[in-house]
């Protein structure tokens, strides 16, 4: 009985965090998505390791980056407006289907033995098209996905986990099996996984949402979706300091392959254990924003998890020891995460829903755009300056942000507190 009196009446924090996967449609969707996303990741590295070693060229490794995010800045708007205007479950399965013959194609060249660095640009613009369209539709259709709203907020904040569990296993596979077989292995590994995810998704049982069909032309509904966006202050000042982290700070991992060769004086699996310790850490930050019950206080987190990341690649920056370098990435994971999540859960939970493919489109051509240009812009900046003073300029840029951020925040939570007056 004495045992009885300390037991807790409310749900214990294993279930809160993963009180989503009740909902069998996310539940699905989860188990489908985590095996797809660690083989994207493994074929990631595995990209971003054959370029350097086909071309030797810390440029190229921008240019690769910039290929593959360029699609989505451009056409995340439309992709944002058809997201609102057809049924998301339908355009998810034509993406992943064509993401699967993408990684196939690039599987079948590689071993082949005639593939180059121009078939992996022109096959990073392919996915980077299909991810434009993807990317919102599968973020819009978690809402269709959960019956109790109450739960969106802890969805995407699995979903960001999920991500970082897989961020977290993928660079490590990936360094092992390229050490070991090739970069070939990690594009068939990739090509396969999305049988798993499409087969998840075919198993959902979605009830279409109404759609009210418009007869307005699709670029008043694209200036509709940004009169929106940034009329709402909030909203605004979110998106416009995950643009600054996006253009400053984000592009570190396509440095990271030259940093861990000549800075730390490693191989690819030191580029993996340093692409998997930045995992940890975002996966620790999303598993904390999965445990609150509430979206209360996370306009407080997104400046200083911003401040958090800028500081991290500030020490990093200064680091030569690999042990140290890998601990740095566990606190650039934890931040950058926490700051990416806190600001996507907050649009996600606000938005009114005939508008969400819109304003998660531009949060997404955000993210897009400044890594495209970011990517280009370390990359030249690493070539004159040199990958250490790159990635510190970054940080400091991040912190800047961060207190000009966190200045603004008294109006912001004066602005309606996001709506509902629970957010401080």
């Amino acid at each position: 009985m004495a045992a009885d009196k300390y037991r807790p009446d409310e749900q214990t924090a294993l279930k809160i965090i993963f009180r989503s996967l009740k909902h069998k449609n996310y539940r699905l969707f989860f188990g489908g998505q985590s095996i797809s996303l660690i083989g994207t990741w493994i074929q990631r590295i595995a990209i971003s390791w054959l370029v350097y070693k086909l071309t030797n060229s810390v440029f190229l490794l921008g240019v690769v980056g910039f290929a593959d995010q360029i699609p989505t800045f451009l056409l995340s708007p439309l992709a944002g407006v058809l997201t609102d205007r057809l049924n998301r479950y339908h355009i998810i399965i034509v993406t992943q289907i064509l993401a699967a013959i993408q990684a196939l194609i690039l599987t079948c060249i590689y071993f082949y033995g005639i593939i180059d660095i121009w078939h992996i640009i022109f096959l990073s613009v392919f996915l980077g098209s299909i991810n434009a369209f993807d990317i919102p539709a599968r973020h819009s259709l978690l809402v269709e996905m959960i019956e109790k709203k109450e739960d969106l907020g802890n969805a995407i904040a699995l979903n960001s986990s999920m991500f970082n569990s897989a961020r977290l296993l993928g660079p490590s596979i990936a360094g092992i099996l390229i050490a070991a077989t090739g970069e070939g292995a990690c594009f068939l590994i990739n090509a396969l996984s999305y049988i798993v995810v499409i087969a998840s998704i075919l198993k959902m049982k979605i009830v279409p949402r109404i759609i009210n069909k418009k007869n307005t032309h699709v670029l008043t509904e694209i200036k509709e979706g940004f009169s929106y966006t940034f009329g709402f202050r909030p909203i605004k000042f979110v998106i416009l300091l995950f643009g600054l982290v996006g253009l400053m700070g984000m592009p570190y991992s396509v440095l990271l392959p030259v940093y861990a060769k000549e800075i730390l004086k490693g191989g690819s699996h030191t580029y993996g254990f340093l692409m998997g310790a930045s995992g940890l850490g975002a996966l620790t930050g999303a598993l904390y924003l999965a445990s609150k019950n509430s979206i209360h206080g996370l306009l407080k987190i997104v400046p200083w998890s911003a401040g958090i990341f800028g500081i991290g690649l500030i020490i990093f920056s200064l680091s030569r020891y690999s042990l140290l370098s890998m601990v740095l990435m566990v606190l650039i994971g934890f931040g950058l995460m926490l700051q990416l999540a806190s600001s996507n859960t907050l649009l996600q939970t606000i938005v009114d829903d005939d508008k969400r493919g819109r304003v998660l489109s531009i949060y997404i051509m955000t993210l897009m755009g400044s890594a495209t240009f970011g990517s280009l812009l370390a990359g030249g900046m690493a070539k004159f300056l040199g990958v250490p003073l790159t990635l510190a300029i970054g940080g400091i840029s991040c912190i800047s942000g961060a207190v000009l951020f966190a200045k603004k925040l008294p109006e912001l939570q004066k602005d309606g507190l996001i709506y509902t007056g629970k957010t401080g």
